[in-house]
């Protein structure tokens, strides 16, 4: 039987007045050390991100949600935080902080398959 891989989860979030503390979730980011895997998955329903509020600038939330994601990749035009090591780059991402994208504290599992599992989260946390 396959090991079970101990692995770290974020819910990301979108609060477009960070003042209101209302959120949506849009997006989840899966971290496994001994794996060297840090995958996030996300969606941004326009719909219900403009009920929240009506002003957002859709296009620059779509901007910064790609590079979260070149920073999660790794990737050479990911900027500096790109280029730490993976443990690194899921602790910056997971940082607290007050803007328009925030990550929930990280929470610990364990599971077979980190693929499945990271869509699982995705499915029940954020469709």
């Amino acid at each position: 039987m396959q090991d079970k891989h101990l692995y770290e989860y974020a819910v990301i979030r979108v609060l477009p007045r960070v003042e209101r503390e209302e959120f949506l979730n849009v997006g989840i980011v899966l971290f496994c050390k001994k794996e060297k895997y840090l995958e996030v998955l996300y969606h941004i329903d326009e719909n219900k991100l403009k009920m929240i509020c009506e002003d957002l600038d859709i296009e620059q939330l779509k901007l910064n949600l790609q590079s979260f994601e070149k920073i999660c990749r790794g990737d050479i035009d990911g900027g500096p935080i790109a280029q730490m090591d993976i443990p690194s780059r899921f602790r910056w991402l997971t940082a607290v902080r007050s803007s328009v994208i925030q990550t929930s504290r990280p929470h610990p599992g364990l599971c077979h398959d980190l693929n499945n599992t990271l869509k699982r989260l995705y499915s029940e946390m954020v469709l």
